[in-house]
């Protein structure tokens, strides 16, 4: 009896969290489909859904070339950063060698230094290289980063020393072995990992604001940001803006869903 009321009392706080966290959507979904008249009376539902906004927020800024500039520099960064991210924390956890782990300590060190410490520097680089306004300037500085090696290297560390023992035994490389057996055992943290690194690359502001200063080089969360006036915002449209670069976020989680959950527990049950 006692369990099957922690049971009940677990799923009404599981679902009073859900409501708490999808509400500010809710609103801003509504908002999106009222008249200004509605807005203005502090309602929370629409009387009538109303697209209008939403032709009003496409009018006003290319929304369909920013979600296609966030995609390319957050699939870019997103491989990149697994990639190298893998690469390194192979040769950190499966390879010996000398000065392994003062190496690793000196990586991991690097995630103290906030990125807007070195935001000026990565920028003057960037001019000195004539890179302004192109992908590879919103993505080399977000190429490589000391938390994907940190998280990939935990995952590695989970794989038993004695399938590589046995792989070196039967004469195969490390490159083969990294390959054919290490990643796809590691999968699961990989597609966490790649989830995680999607949404933050998509949400990035400061460094594309920074970067580009042309209309058709800009992303989702520059663009949005054309919508607000000087003086005065009407915030029917910039609601469905919100509304338009929101949907591949959403898409990226449902897609990664398996892979997260499984990425976030594989560590939690040992046996």
């Amino acid at each position: 009896m006692k369990n099957k009321l922690a049971k009940y009392l677990l799923y009404a706080l599981n679902i009073l969290f859900a409501v708490i966290i999808i509400s500010p959507v809710i609103y801003c979904f509504n908002v999106s489909m009222m008249t200004m008249k509605e807005v203005f009376s502090g309602g929370f539902w629409p009387r009538q859904l109303i697209p209008d906004n939403y032709i009003k927020a496409l009018q006003l800024a290319p929304f369909f070339t920013f979600i296609k500039n966030s995609l390319i520099v957050s699939g870019t960064v997103t491989f990149g950063q697994i990639g190298t991210g893998a690469l390194a924390a192979y040769a950190f956890s499966m390879m010996k060698f000398r000065g392994r782990n003062a190496l690793f300590l000196l990586m991991l060190a690097t995630m103290m230094i906030p990125s807007q410490a070195i935001i000026i520097a990565n920028y003057l680089i960037i001019c000195d290289l004539g890179l302004k306004n192109t992908y590879t300037a919103l993505i080399l500085p977000n190429v490589a980063s000391a938390f994907a090696v940190f998280n990939m290297r935990q995952a590695f560390l989970q794989l038993p020393m004695e399938i590589k023992e046995a792989a070196d035994i039967d004469g195969c490389s490390n490159f083969r072995f990294f390959c054919s057996i290490a990643l796809p055992l590691v999968k699961p943290s990989m597609g966490a990992l790649g989830i995680y690194i999607f949404l933050q690359s998509w949400n990035h502001y400061l460094w594309p604001l920074l970067v580009t200063d042309s209309v058709n080089m800009r992303t989702v969360q520059i663009g949005l940001g054309m919508l607000q006036g000087a003086e005065s915002t009407d915030f029917r449209p910039v609601m469905a803006g919100s509304m338009i670069i929101l949907i591949p976020s959403i898409l990226a989680f449902i897609l990664g869903q398996k892979q997260l959950i499984s990425g976030l527990t594989s560590g939690s049950v040992k046996g």
